[in-house]
């Protein structure tokens, strides 16, 4: 009897102590980078009615906070300058939480599909260029990586599962290449401490991504991504309740995202529906209209290289850039591959991103970030004159063959274009077929067959356009 007595005391006195610990965000933990010189969160449970204390360690400065009757607390702090490592103690008259090796420093999210999911090391039988070098290069204890666990669920979520880790060969090569390629570059450009976040899912749409709120307004998108077969990651708002909900409390400095492919379906909505994306994110986060650097996608063949799917949601993905405030697209034109979807050359997929935080997030201004994109066409002798915007001190094709132009005239039967020359942000363009051009494409297909590619001399690859909105 004593004994049973004995066993159902500490039964009591486990399951006390369990509902008296004091539990921190499941985004905030060791090694973890916080932003720099801003308002930061710190939130977590504890008993009901239980007074805390948040002691910060970069300041030295004691924040108290009181549970609310669900046990919930949270708590805001400033940050100072770039530096660490500092600690982050919790406590509470009988316990205390030592949150280690924090740092301070400029923290991303990084988001999308499987482009951007794919890791340093490669999908099977699918590589990363240049992956075993950089895993080499790998070990920086100033940069901080965390990976959201995959998570579908229909309700809003307050925790996820991961852990913070410092970069080194066996936490890089798991992580998301863009994510990390891009990571990289800004800590080694601002010598600062950086943080990524990377919550991605393999496949999935956009519209899993949005929030509730967000995807309400598209009611036909909403309506196709509800329907009883759709599967869990791709229905309206799952991934956002169950990868985006439990970190909006995180201080972010912004996002970079990839995604797109799925959606080449239905391409005339993608816009709208990536700047609802943001626009909702952007409230959730409450820090701001932050920073949203994106890739259009890379051109595959799909069902036919020759169709144009894929270069009409490359279309909807440049227009994205004019309806979405403080936001950024780079080009993958030139490094996709006809048969993979997903590209192996991710390093200059981090590098292109990197060069619009560069200029336009942390001020360098002497470093060209914007891809060349159609402005205007003329048309005299047969020739159709192309005038580019942001075409740096020209254009080049850096000695190779261009053969991805195509030209219409009024009957609207397109023909294969030759590259005459190129002068001072202008290319000139003709078909032998076609007396009076009317109508301009390059690279608008799935996957553009050519040689080479129109570039500025900055290396940023021309955007695919066509000059008409022809239907077919």
């Amino acid at each position: 009897m004593k004994t049973k007595f004995f066993l159902l005391s500490v039964l009591i006195f486990s399951f006390v102590l369990m509902q008296a610990q004091i539990k921190v965000a499941s985004i905030l933990g060791d090694n973890m980078v916080m932003q720099r010189n801003t308002e930061v969160k710190i939130w977590g449970k504890a008993r009901p009615g239980e007074k805390l204390v948040i002691t910060t360690g970069w300041n030295k400065v004691q924040t108290s906070v009181t549970t609310n009757a669900k046990g919930e607390w949270i708590a805001k702090v400033k940050t100072t300058d770039a530096g660490g490592p500092y600690t982050i103690t919790i406590s509470s008259p009988k316990e205390k939480v030592l949150l280690k090796n924090v740092l301070l420093g400029e923290v991303w999210l990084c988001s999308g599909q499987s482009n951007m999911e794919m890791p340093v090391a490669g999908f099977n039988d699918q590589p990363i260029n240049g992956s075993n070098d950089l895993l080499v290069e790998a070990d920086n204890s100033n940069l901080r990586l965390f990976t959201v666990k995959k998570s579908a669920i229909t309700t809003l979520q307050d925790t996820c599962s991961g852990k913070w880790e410092v970069a080194a060969a066996t936490s890089v090569a798991q992580f998301s290449a863009v994510g990390y390629f891009y990571a990289n570059q800004l800590q080694q450009k601002l010598k600062v401490p950086v943080g990524i976040i990377n919550s991605s899912w393999g496949g999935t749409r956009i519209e899993p991504w949005m929030n509730k709120e967000s995807i309400a307004q598209y009611p036909e998108a909403l309506t196709r991504s509800t329907q009883e077969k759709t599967a869990s990651m791709q229905r309206a708002t799952n991934l956002y309740n169950g990868m985006i909900a439990p970190i909006v409390n995180f201080a972010i400095k912004g996002a970079i995202w990839y995604q797109g492919e799925s959606n080449i379906g239905e391409y005339k909505e993608y816009a709208a529906l990536m700047k609802g994306m943001v626009t909702g994110w952007r409230k959730d986060f409450g820090v701001g209209e932050f920073p949203f650097y994106y890739v259009q996608i890379a051109p595959y063949s799909y069902n036919s290289s020759k169709a144009t799917n894929s270069a009409l949601q490359r279309d909807e993905q440049l227009k994205a850039m004019a309806l979405i405030p403080n936001s950024g697209m780079v080009s993958t034109i030139d490094i996709g591959e006809e048969k993979c979807i997903h590209p192996a050359e991710k390093l200059t997929v981090g590098k292109r991103l990197a060069y619009w935080a560069f200029a336009e997030t942390y001020g360098f201004k002497d470093i060209n970030y914007k891809s060349p994109s159609y402005k205007s066409i003329s048309v005299k002798d047969s020739v159709a004159y192309i005038t580019f915007d942001n075409t740096a001190k020209g254009l080049t094709t850096f000695g190779k063959e261009v053969e991805s132009f195509e030209i219409a005239g009024a009957d609207k039967v397109f023909f294969p274009g030759k590259l005459i020359t190129i002068r001072l942000g202008q290319a000139l363009v003709w078909a032998p077929q076609v007396k009076v051009p009317v109508a301009v494409r390059y690279g608008f297909c799935n996957f553009p067959q050519t040689k080479g590619f129109l570039y500025n001399i900055a290396g940023l690859p021309v955007l695919s356009f066509r000059t008409d909105d022809w239907d077919k």
